[in-house]
């Protein structure tokens, strides 16, 4: 009896056992070629943001085009996004290569194969990780106990690195599909069988090619304002907020609650200077049109109106090759404080704002002031401004 029943038990499956053409070679070329793309501009548009907010010495940042930072986080997020359907369909095309046996004894191949699944968990697992904790970003909410910004940073160098090793390990059977053969033509024509989900390969790529449009189309509304009505997936709509704009630290959350009849707006420079409120207010003004763009992906254009910093730098004494140390009210915080290098500190469109779209700021908007400037992360838009300070 326990011959028979052994005998109607199956025997585990090997990865021969997966005959669907779906799981080809080059089907999973393809889709990896489209998640390749989306990995390398989520890495580089995060890179720049990266080097906005911790910018090396040597570097140097143009504050224009003066919406650059809007559109490359917002394709930050976009191909962020996109990438969580191509990654699963990724996994589910080569899924049948965890039943692969290795080659033993070892040997040359026997080690390239576990180079490979090395390479393939710890991409995997980072790219997993990486897109999870990037969501939670989206809507703010952080449930561990790391640091996002640097874990974030720190994970996408071992995603490329594991990318480079998977890629290198693959790249002869990657370049021998590369380009579609007779056998793929035929698939694509219905000659051969399709797969048991009734799917040919072309209806898979049109699968996942529809998905992966659908997500991008519904949560890039948060950046692309003409898109804002369908953009059910979007954490954030871009034009709901006091004075048209949304609120990711309030005022109540940074401690700050309003100012004293006694404030003073002060520059410490060459020469020391203070002003009230309405001693601001009577310096000469000037109007900049420009975004806030968040490092979670959503942005949305503004009229500001208040005093240049260069104008407030020049008043001090400072030279045009000063840097501006930005202080604010609020009550502890990673972005307390900010600095502006002399290309955005002297740019005509940086300013001390005072008002926002013909009003004054609101207080969650940083009354009574605030830095705008161009192309810069809105954690950097200093709020609650209170003092400046030179840095020759």
């Amino acid at each position: 009896m326990l011959r028979s029943i052994a005998q109607r038990v199956p025997p585990p499956p090997t990865e021969k056992s997966f005959r669907s053409p779906l799981h080809h070679p080059r089907v999973a070329t393809v889709i990896g070629r489209w998640l390749a793309l989306a990995v390398v501009i989520c890495f580089l548009t995060g890179l720049f943001s990266h080097l906005q907010q911790a910018t090396p010495g040597w570097l140097v940042i143009p504050s224009r085009p003066a919406s650059l930072y809007r559109v490359t986080q917002g394709l930050h997020v976009l191909s962020g996004t996109i990438a969580v359907p191509l990654l699963l369909a990724k996994l589910w095309t080569v899924y049948p290569k965890l039943f692969a046996k290795p080659p033993w004894p070892p040997s040359r191949e026997a080690l390239a194969t576990i180079l490979e699944r090395l390479s393939i968990l710890v991409l995997v697992s980072a790219m997993a990780l990486e897109l999870f904790t990037g969501f939670l970003n989206t809507v703010q909410w952080y449930p561990w106990p790391f640091p996002f910004k640097q874990t974030h940073y720190a994970l996408a160098w071992i995603i490329i690195g594991a990318l480079c090793v998977h890629l290198a390990v693959k790249l002869p059977l990657i370049l021998a599909h590369w380009r579609r053969t007779p056998s793929d033509r035929s698939q694509a024509a219905g000659s051969l069988p399709p797969a048991i989900t009734g799917l040919t390969r072309r209806g898979l790529f049109r699968t996942v090619a529809g998905a992966a449009t659908l997500v991008g189309i519904t949560s890039v509304g948060q950046s692309v304002p003409a898109l804002g009505p369908v953009a059910v997936l979007a954490p954030r709509k871009p034009n709901v907020g006091p004075q048209g704009l949304p609120i990711n630290r309030t005022a109540k959350d940074a401690g700050v609650t309003g100012i004293d009849a006694d404030w003073r707006f002060t520059i410490k420079g060459p020469q020391q200077l203070s002003y009230s409120l309405d001693e601001l207010r009577q310096l000469p003004q000037s109007r900049s049109e420009l975004p806030i763009a968040c490092v979670e992906g959503w942005s949305q254009g503004a009229r500001w109106e208040g005093v240049r910093i260069r104008d407030l730098l020049r008043l001090c004494g400072a030279t045009k090759d000063s840097s501006v140390r930005v202080v604010s009210m609020e009550k502890g915080g990673f972005y307390a404080t900010s600095e502006l290098p002399p290309e955005f500190a002297h740019d005509p469109l940086t300013l001390l704002a005072l008002r926002l779209n013909g009003d004054e700021l609101a207080l969650d908007h940083g009354f009574p002031a605030r830095i705008i400037a161009p192309n810069r992360p809105g954690v950097l838009q200093t709020k609650w401004v209170h003092r400046l300070e030179v840095i020759s």
